[in-house]
């Protein structure tokens, strides 16, 4: 096991192989997890509980911890790895004991100030429920500490190449609160999801140790404040954590809102955006992730052209993909949350509006993956402060359509009509929960365009009006995709007898809906003569001669 660990991964495709497969597995483990949490809760208020109280923790360790990583370790422990490995690893010494006596101090404030936060993310939460909520935070703000250390760990790792340790980290996370799911909740109740969260930590940082070891780092009680080191990680870390900020604010201001709607609408909406957060983790975050660093060359080398031009082929690949994956969740959207979701206390009423939820976000999620993408180029130009002013921009918008959508959603207006009508939701309690992925679609589209407009004017013409021409050819074949979906829905459960009323019909249905859908999108892809499809034929060819 020691050895498997320890391999360094030799090429950038095997690399990305391993991070690949770990995605999915990561990804496996997550719908796993929400499923799990759905038949023991359904939607209702001890997942509301659950969520709410993990924002808070989530969010010191997303904007201070990716933060950093990602800003900050990688770069600088290169620089000096380069120079000297002892000096490499005072480096991590000195950032290591820093950063962990910030995190335990920040973490110590934040249990203290406990009820002010609940206040501000949860401010619909009275008597024992706030009280809960208060509890779960304060367990769960021991994870923060935890993975801070864990991920500069990450982070020196991957400078030595050793990725399977890394790629295995996210999926002990998930372990470890599935392990609270089946174990920890039936004995303490949903206490036990924090106290899962916690174990996550631990296996994520215990994973990763013994390969870190192995590497060459001894522990030394140095605390070094004014570390060269240490003093550039924190210029770095902290425009890049402040873009973080930004979209981590819009979901605790959405939970804010969602507190003061019908109980389970907290959980409803996280559930649903867990979903469709699988299309932005395996399609536009490996895309940009990977053209990024190549971007960053291009600017260092002043070669516009091929800077636009490695851009606008990414951009076209990013909508050739998510495009249709949209459509394709759009319109299995109730199959998917049956096959995900469906069971034990997850009654009917919670399937019908996660899934309405999940078909709203899907309407903008392809916008979500782009602005991924623009973001990564104006990183790679050096400029980190538009794409943090334009999400804060876009915060602001989403916050002013999810109130008014309520407001719309509240009375007896033909927008509510509309929505009930066109979703099949009459009757149903906690409708105006559907209002916040409707807002996060349009602000996300809004984001978007604005992100690709002041990168043209900062940037440089990189064929917008094709572009769009390829935009509408996607969108177009997309429904024609879609067509094929609803009929195959129909005429399947008929020609192959299944009963869709059980879990083995319904995911025979959609998984025969979902391949007739993907052929009929590639068949007009390939006779439109799209570039992109040529991506598939070549998968295709490779494996035929593996």
């Amino acid at each position: 096991m020691k050895s498997i660990l320890n391999v360094q991964t030799k090429s950038i495709n095997s690399a990305a192989l391993i991070l690949g497969a770990a995605s999915l597995a990561s990804a496996f483990l997550g719908l796993l997890r929400d499923r799990l949490l759905a038949h023991q809760f359904g939607a209702g208020d001890e997942l509301d509980i659950y969520y709410a109280a993990f924002k808070v923790p989530d969010f010191i360790a997303l904007i201070l911890i990716m933060g950093a990583i990602s800003a900050a370790v990688v770069p600088i422990f290169s620089q000096y790895l380069v120079r000297s490995r002892e000096e490499a690893w005072d480096f991590v010494t000195s950032l290591l004991n820093v950063f962990l006596v910030f995190l335990i101090s920040v973490s110590a404030l934040m249990v203290v100030i406990a009820p002010f936060l609940i206040s501000l993310v949860a401010p619909g939460f009275q008597g024992e429920k706030r009280e809960l909520t208060i509890l779960l935070t304060r367990i769960m703000f021991l994870s923060p500490i935890i993975l801070g250390v864990s991920n500069i760990i990450s982070g020196v790792l991957q400078v030595f190449r050793r990725f399977l340790a890394t790629s295995l980290a996210p999926i002990f996370y998930n372990i470890g609160i599935i392990f609270g799911i089946l174990f920890f909740v039936p004995k303490v109740g949903v206490v036990g999801l924090a106290f899962g969260v916690v174990l996550g930590a631990v296996l994520h940082f215990l994973i990763q140790l013994p390969v870190f070891l192995f590497s060459g780092f001894r522990y030394k009680a140095v605390f070094n404040f004014f570390h060269e080191g240490v003093k550039k990680a924190v210029v770095l870390t902290v425009p890049r954590s402040l873009g973080l900020a930004a979209s981590q604010i819009n979901l605790i201001i959405v939970t804010a809102i969602a507190s003061t709607l019908a109980a389970g609408s907290i959980a409803v909406f996280n559930l649903a955006n867990n979903i469709i957060f699988i299309l932005i983790n395996l399609i536009a975050v490996p895309f940009s992730t990977a053209v990024f660093p190549i971007l960053s060359m291009r600017i260092s080398e002043n070669n516009k052209s091929e800077f636009l031009d490695k851009f606008y082929s990414t951009f076209r690949q990013i909508l050739f993909f998510m495009v249709p994956a949209s459509f394709l969740f759009f319109a299995l959207r109730n199959q998917i949350v049956v096959i995900i979701l469906g069971s034990g206390k997850f009654n009917v009423a919670d399937i019908q509006l996660v899934a309405v939820c999940l078909g709203l976000f899907s309407l903008g999620v392809f916008a979500q993956g782009l602005v991924l993408l623009i973001s990564k180029a104006f990183y790679a130009a050096q400029n980190t402060k538009t794409p943090a002013v334009v999400s804060v921009v876009a915060v602001i918008a989403n916050v002013f359509l999810s109130l008014i959508f309520i407001d719309l959603l509240r009375s007896s207006s033909g927008f509510r009509e509309l929505i009930t009508n066109l979703f099949s939701l009459e009757g149903l309690n906690g409708v105006e929960v559907v209002a916040l992925p409707l807002a996060i679609s349009f602000s996300a589209i809004f984001q978007c365009f604005l992100l690709l407009a002041l990168l043209h004017k900062k940037i440089g013409d990189f064929r917008l009006r094709e572009a769009s021409r390829f935009f509408i050819k996607i969108i177009l074949i997309s429904i024609l995709m879609t067509v094929f979906i609803y009929f195959a829905l129909e005429m399947i459960p008929i020609y192959f007898r299944l009963d869709t009323a059980n879990l083995f019909g319904v995911f025979w249905q959609t998984v025969l809906s979902s391949m007739i859908g993907i052929l009929i999108y590639l068949g007009l892809a390939f006779a439109l003569r799209l570039p992109e499809a040529q991506i598939i034929s070549r998968i295709i060819r490779s494996t035929g001669q593996d």
